[in-house]
């Protein structure tokens, strides 16, 4: 649900907050008044595209930031946690902004994401039915979804994809396997080489770390024997070595602790020094021994380590991911050494993989021909209300054309199948007239703007209320339409608001008087600049708003009186 909506320096808004309630808002005001500035600000929040020229003359930058409470909505904070978006309290914040330069920058619960996740967001938070925007229910997509989603089909329809790809992983085994028995011996014939190449190496972990500490040692062995021997001369051999000077003062610190004994303790520390010492002379003596000056092995380290660098610029970055490539070579050789029964193997799993999905994709056709019927006669019975009555209706039903899994399915194994989907073995298409005696044509190629829009409506009445968003906004959905109709489409809104929170802008007053909250937009100058403006009604506002939009050019006490009934009658 929408609560809150800030918007600064978009078109003709300087600053504007809007808070937004439960159930049926309403927005109205004259013509121009800037009511669809709001839907496009919400648009622009919700991923569509914006443009340098919706900033307010005369600033360098816009934006727009909305508050929604999203509680028990599951799949947005599914997808928000898989993006690493935290949500704290149920609260998501959009902001979105847009500069002179014509970049922009989106936020999310303050931190900053790609506009491809803003638009993966809209659908789980705000839907939005604009002139013009009806674009989902125009998709065929749209419509299998809603008809599953109607039929209550959801579950079984994730069972149907499961077996499909489960049939599409088969069939890529198999297609691997069924390759030409040329092409299967040059990939063993290369498989052998690689093989041969990675096995003749003959390779052990680390080996190309300890090689490259025992190149450097033979690199600099002269260097290494000339420290050697400096540190050994200088610590034990030399006349004035360092073992000899201590050796003197262990000799003079032994006079004076035998004359007082309070140098006991440096005594022996002394001595400890002085077997630190022997220990390190001893180690640099061996140290010094163990120094091989092999040109020749030197020459072979290198050679070596190149070989391992050519293996590794083909097979992987170390010694590990070749012994890891070499592992998987093997398994390609197995498989193709045993081809012709590991075939076999994968023939008789799809034939297995296939009869599962023909039972539940035969299921789920079943129980979506039955929530056809039921849909059509649901819509039909709304259709009159909304001044469609001379409308139809209709589900149809369709093949899916060129299935790449049905296609190769039928290639591999010789079979006669018709075509089928990741979803069934069906598309689905809503077919409409809005006119007596017209043929039905699918619905994108026949329905204008207005009827589009209150199909909508129809569609959102008699469907499940948890298959749309939360927050449903509907921009003008009266075009075209008043009376007795527009007084059926409040009472359908009004219905459609106690399950969703629904944003409804309006000319019509027998649509506005089922407002739960309504919000007069209008238009003023301040400081020689046209700004929009937004007040919320209280009931002597809506009295005078409902005066207005029933064609009242004064507030007579008449025009009050029916406007009152208005309110009154819901």
């Amino acid at each position: 649900m929408l609560r809150f909506l800030n918007i600064a320096n978009f078109a003709l808004i300087d600053s504007l907050q809007i808070e937004f309630q439960p159930g049926l808002n309403v927005l109205s005001g004259e013509t121009g008044s800037g009511k669809s500035i709001i839907i496009d600000a919400l648009g622009l929040l919700l991923g569509e595209r914006g443009t340098a020229e919706m900033i307010r003359s005369g600033e360098s930058k816009s934006y727009v930031e909305g508050v929604y409470e999203c509680q028990g909505n599951t799949p947005l904070m599914k997808l928000l946690t898989e993006s690493g978006i935290e949500v704290a309290e149920d609260d998501l914040i959009i902001r979105r902004e847009i500069a002179a330069n014509g970049r922009g920058r989106v936020f999310v619960n303050n931190q900053v994401v790609t506009l491809s996740l803003l638009k993966a967001i809209q659908p789980h938070v705000v839907d939005i039915h604009g002139q013009g925007e009806q674009q989902s229910l125009l998709s065929t997509d749209t419509h299998l979804n809603v008809l599953d989603a109607f039929a209550g089909a959801s579950s079984l329809r994730s069972n149907v994809s499961q077996a499909y790809d489960e049939l599409s992983r088969l069939l890529k085994e198999l297609e691997v396997n069924r390759q030409s028995e040329s092409e299967r011996l040059k990939a063993l014939d290369m498989i052998e080489f690689q093989l041969g190449e990675i096995d003749q190496a003959n390779l052990t972990e680390s080996e190309d770390t300890e090689l490259e500490a025992e190149r450097a040692k033979l690199a600099n062995a002269e260097k290494l024997t000339t420290l050697c021997d400096e540190i050994y001369q200088h610590v034990y051999e030399a006349e004035d070595s360092a073992l000899a000077r201590i050796s003197a003062v262990q000799r003079k610190l032994g006079d004076l602790a035998n004359l007082d004994s309070v140098f006991q303790a440096q005594l022996d520390q002394l001595a400890n020094a002085k077997y630190i010492l022997d220990d390190i002379s001893f180690v640099i003596s061996d140290y010094s021994q163990s120094i091989q000056h092999s040109p020749e092995r030197l020459q072979f380290i290198e050679d070596r380590l190149e070989e391992i660098r050519r293996l590794k610029r083909k097979y992987g970055g170390s010694i590990t991911e070749i012994l890891a490539v070499r592992d998987k070579l093997l398994e390609q050789k197995s498989s193709l050494l045993h081809s012709e029964e590991t075939g076999k193997m994968l023939e008789s799993e799809l034939a297995k993989a296939l009869e599962r999905y023909q039972t539940v994709a035969n299921d789920i056709s079943e129980l979506r021909r039955q929530g056809a019927t039921k849909l059509e006669k649901a819509v039909a019975k709304e259709l009159s209300a909304v001044a469609l009555g001379a409308a139809q209706f209709s589900v149809r039903f369709s093949r899916p054309i060129g299935s790449p899994v049905s296609v190769k399915l039928s290639e591999l194994l010789g079979l006669k199948l018709e075509d089928f989907g990741r979803f069934g073995k069906e598309t689905v298409e809503f077919y409409f007239t809005a006119n007596k005696g017209e043929e039905l044509k699918p619905l994108k190629s026949v329905a204008s703007g207005g009827e589009l829009s209150r199909l909508m409506l129809v569609l959102k009445t008699v469907t499940a209320p948890t298959l749309f968003p939360r927050t449903l906004i509907f921009d003008e959905i009266d075009s075209g339409i008043g009376g007795r109709v527009a007084e059926a489409v409040g009472q359908r809104l009004k219905k459609l608001a106690k399950t969703n929170q629904v944003l409804c802008i309006t000319h019509q007053s027998q649509i506005a008087r089922y407002a739960d909250t309504h919000m007069l937009v209008s238009k003023e100058v301040s400081g020689n600049r046209t700004v929009t403006r937004l007040t919320t009604l209280d009931e002597d506002g809506r009295i005078d708003e409902l005066v207005r939009m029933i064609g009242g050019s004064t507030a007579t006490l008449a025009a009050r009186k029916h406007a009152r009934e208005l309110l009154q009658m819901q």
